[in-house]
């Protein structure tokens, strides 16, 4: 009993001390919000501390676009010609793909073009003539699908002779 008598003697201590009751009404809800302060920052610091490493990586995505069987996808191009994929990396379009294939063996002869001609910026897209190896650019010239810009950042990869991806990490 006398040490609580004690303890609450020195809260009326600290009280006393205060000496006007308007300090004496804000001085604890000070003191509360800086406690608060104090148990956020120390928190943040632990957060930022254990999640440092994954802040330096940056992973937007996988690196390859898987296009399908390679057997399917050499008589899709021999029947209708090259197929076009639209920009795998962002919105703008300018490195929308043309997948193409050469060779009677479907696991070989595969080639990737950015679908705007090799002498002209990415904004002349190219459009595909339907049923044929060809395109039409953005001045109306007919273009062979070898014509198209060859990229550095992508390729055709054929994964255990069965699969069709574009590694979008080369060169």
């Amino acid at each position: 009993m006398e040490a609580y008598a004690t303890r609450l003697g020195t809260i009326k201590v600290v009280f006393k001390r205060l000496g006007s009751p308007l300090a004496r009404a804000v001085v604890p809800i000070v003191a509360g919000l800086a406690f608060f302060a104090v148990l956020f920052g120390v928190t943040w610091l632990f957060a930022q501390r254990a999640t440092d490493n994954r802040q330096r990586e940056v992973r937007p995505g996988d690196y390859t676009f898987r296009v399908g069987p390679v057997d399917d996808m050499a008589d899709i191009v021999e029947r209708d010609g090259p197929i076009l994929y639209p920009d795998l990396r962002d919105t703008a379009y300018e490195r929308t793909i043309v997948v193409d294939h050469t060779g009677d063996e479907a696991a070989l002869g595969w080639q990737v073009y950015y679908a705007y001609p090799a002498d002209r910026s990415p904004s002349c897209l190219v459009t595909h003539v339907e049923d044929t190896r060809q395109f039409v650019d953005c001045d109306g010239r007919t273009l062979e699908v070898e014509e198209l810009f060859r990229p550095v950042d992508a390729r055709p990869v054929v994964e255990n002779r069965t699969s069709l991806l574009i590694d979008l990490r080369a060169p």
